[in-house]
């Protein structure tokens, strides 16, 4: 197969799969190496082809992972790069602001009736809590979170 990209298409399609692989690179799940490694090799064989079409001024070859990536200091001038960051930011605001709620669900009801609850019961029971961590967060950041060792635990 054969496609024609225009340089700019070209920068496009580079940003979406440095894009792709570095959200997929999050993936913990265990035996998700090879499928994170076939997107790792995918983008490196498409980057190498880029940077002979056209786009040489923004790609460069890494000795160390012996993969072709977005040089660093384009990276940080770039869309996806923003992307990337706003996607860490708010996962970890909606992460922390559902298991905060959730603990405090736990707390109410017990766990065990916690554990027979789907998730969106679960969401459904922590709107308020929820709510009032986003609030929490968004004016004061974790400036006034605070982690409180158990008596006898140091």
């Amino acid at each position: 197969m054969h496609i024609r990209f225009t340089v700019k298409e070209l920068k496009t399609l580079v940003e979406m799969l440095s894009l792709a692989v570095s959200v997929s690179s999050w993936n913990q799940k265990e035996g998700s190496d090879g499928k994170l490694s076939e997107y790792e090799g995918f983008e490196s064989r498409m980057l190498e082809k880029a940077a002979a079409n056209g786009l040489g001024e923004m790609i460069e070859f890494d000795a160390e992972t012996q993969r072709f990536r977005v040089k660093k200091e384009v990276e940080e001038k770039l869309f996806y790069h923003e992307c990337y960051e706003e996607f860490r930011n708010e996962s970890f605001w909606d992460e922390l602001t559902v298991r905060l709620a959730d603990r405090d669900l736990v707390k109410s009801i017990g766990l065990k009736a916690w554990e027979s609850m789907t998730e969106e019961q679960r969401r459904t029971k922590t709107v308020a809590w929820e709510k009032r961590y986003w609030q929490e967060f968004s004016k004061n950041g974790i400036e006034r979170v605070i982690v409180m060792t158990p008596p006898g635990e140091g």
